[in-house]
């Protein structure tokens, strides 16, 4: 039966992109920005509930930016989690460039890129991020750079925080949980970690009984004096205890 349902969302999954691309290739440029994300955010709404999860919200979403959102890594399903939670820009690595199908999408939500491994690319990002910031918008990040096992989290980097202190913009922490809809108990079905393959993630995420995504939102605040790497420590304890709530 998990593999009849997996079939079945599979298939969901592929026709709700589908219909995603023609969207973004017909109707995006006709629209304006906030249209534009509004169509977003119904899209990853839409599309977890092809692959049978369902989005619960605690604390307040930002209504409006400039904000920097922090939260956990996870899984391949946090970005369209967070979206459907409340449309905002991600900063992600340059090698979704090369994911067919998935770097159209992720052009029309208007996603940054950014190397990694390149100090001098990331210089570049924090002045890119603080620009995007001054003019009022949502931007969110994973400071933990990869994914986790949902049951510890790796140390954040600090480095993209400085777009926020360099803007005075607030940061608000966001703690992700996947959870097993009838138990109410953290699933791992949907995480991707380690020397696991993002084919097998998705598979085992189709597979799964119904899963409660959870978002919890934190209460923003400003660096306040702090440098990035002391604010750092500080918003990862933030998040873990979201997360945990």
């Amino acid at each position: 039966m998990s593999r009849l349902r997996a079939c079945w969302r599979l298939l969901r999954l592929l026709g709700h992109i589908l219909a995603g691309l023609g969207v973004v290739a017909l109707r995006f440029p006709r629209l304006s920005p906030a249209q534009q994300h509004a169509r977003v955010q119904a899209w990853a709404l839409q599309m977890l509930g092809h692959v049978g999860i369902t989005l619960q919200v605690r604390g307040q979403p930002p209504v409006t930016g400039p904000v920097l959102l922090v939260a956990n890594h996870i899984s391949w399903l946090d970005i369209p989690v967070m979206h459907a939670a409340r449309h905002c820009r991600f900063v992600s690595k340059s090698d979704i460039k090369g994911w067919p199908l998935v770097n159209q999408l992720a052009e029309a939500a208007g996603t940054f890129y950014i190397e990694r491994s390149s100090r001098r690319d990331a210089l570049r990002m924090v002045h890119q991020m603080a620009e995007a910031l001054r003019t009022d918008q949502v931007l969110a990040v994973f400071p933990e750079g990869t994914t986790g096992d949902g049951r510890t989290m790796l140390p954040f980097h600090a480095n993209l925080l400085q777009a926020a202190v360099s803007a005075d913009a607030p940061v608000q922490p966001v703690g992700l949980r996947f959870m097993d809809q009838a138990s109410g108990e953290t699933s791992y079905a949907p995480s991707y970690v380690g020397d696991e393959t993002l084919l097998g993630s998705i598979w085992r995420t189709l597979c799964a009984p119904p899963i409660v995504a959870l978002v919890c939102f934190g209460e923003p605040e400003h660096a306040q004096g702090r440098d990035r790497r002391a604010w750092s420590q500080q918003l990862r304890d933030t998040v873990d205890g979201l997360r945990n709530s």
